[in-house]
């Protein structure tokens, strides 16, 4: 680890916490958190494991298949095709590229993130779903699996159609911040844009263990896909109020990061009563 990355790491944290630790003074007491609520230890773990472990493993993943899928479409892989604009998307105005990049990302994760609701992946995206205490923080808790499969179903798309490198760079921290910004403990909902952009009230109804809430609201950033496929759920006058999942997943980083290839056989018993539900 590198003391200027771990500087930036800290710098985050602090201005995040900061800055969502006011606005969750604007909520009523009863419905704040305690500064060191259930799970925030695993989740300051996660805050340092994911950019120096995760992603290093994301990125070789998605290296792996990016790499042969160039060489299939494009015939060739180049430092040029890597660093710049190469396809007949890189054409478009970057705004335009961006705007593309965004619903073309979305829909892709809108079914990705589908997927692992079902069957064997369920284990892996499980473990972002164990957080009984959802805040902002919360976000990072993810298993590097679910982060590089994820990213490599997204990653496909945009480089088929070629999207210029300046353009998919522009849109990361905006997609950063929103996933934060979506598991914050806020009851924001958009107001009149509820349909059009997701919010920390839309997303949290995404985390809630209450049963008529459960497989809904999969979009990361557009509730069109969830309108347009069945699984869209704003009531506008209830929040959801518990969180976490049946599935028992250990507390720590290490556990979590363990349980997916294993476990004892009481928690494989209660996985599949999770996963027996229809579709969403």
């Amino acid at each position: 680890m590198h003391g200027p990355a771990l500087t930036k790491l800290a710098t985050a944290f602090v201005i995040l916490f900061v800055v969502f630790r006011t606005l969750e003074f604007f909520r009523c007491r009863q419905q704040r958190l305690p500064i060191l609520r259930h799970g925030f230890l695993t989740d300051l773990s996660y805050w340092l494991f994911t950019p120096f472990v995760t992603k290093s493993v994301t990125r070789v993943c998605v290296a792996a298949v990016a790499i042969p899928f160039a060489l299939v479409v494009y015939g060739k892989v180049d430092r040029a095709m890597l660093m710049q604009s190469f396809g007949p998307a890189a054409r478009l105005p970057l705004w335009a590229q961006a705007v593309a990049i965004l619903i073309i990302g979305d829909f892709v994760g809108y079914w990705m993130h589908r997927a692992f609701h079902r069957g064997r992946l369920w284990q892996f995206h499980a473990v972002h779903h164990s957080s009984v205490d959802l805040d902002w923080l919360s976000a990072v808790r993810l298993h590097p699996a679910n982060d590089a499969l994820m990213r490599v179903a997204s990653t496909l798309p945009i480089l088929a159609f070629g999207f210029a490198r300046v353009a998919v760079a522009s849109i990361v921290p905006v997609l950063t911040l929103m996933a934060i910004l979506v598991h914050a403990n806020l009851d924001w909902d958009s107001g009149a844009l509820r349909g059009l952009i997701v919010s920390p009230r839309f997303h949290r109804w995404h985390h809630t263990d209450e049963a008529q809430a459960r497989d809904k609201n999969f979009a990361g950033l557009l509730p069109l896909w969830d309108i347009l496929f069945g699984t869209y759920y704003m009531p506008r006058n209830k929040r959801p109020e518990n969180f976490g999942t049946r599935t028992p997943v250990p507390s720590d980083l290490i556990g979590q990061l363990i349980f997916p290839f294993g476990g004892s056989r009481h928690a494989s018993n209660v996985y599949n009563q999770d996963v027996s539900r229809p579709a969403a």
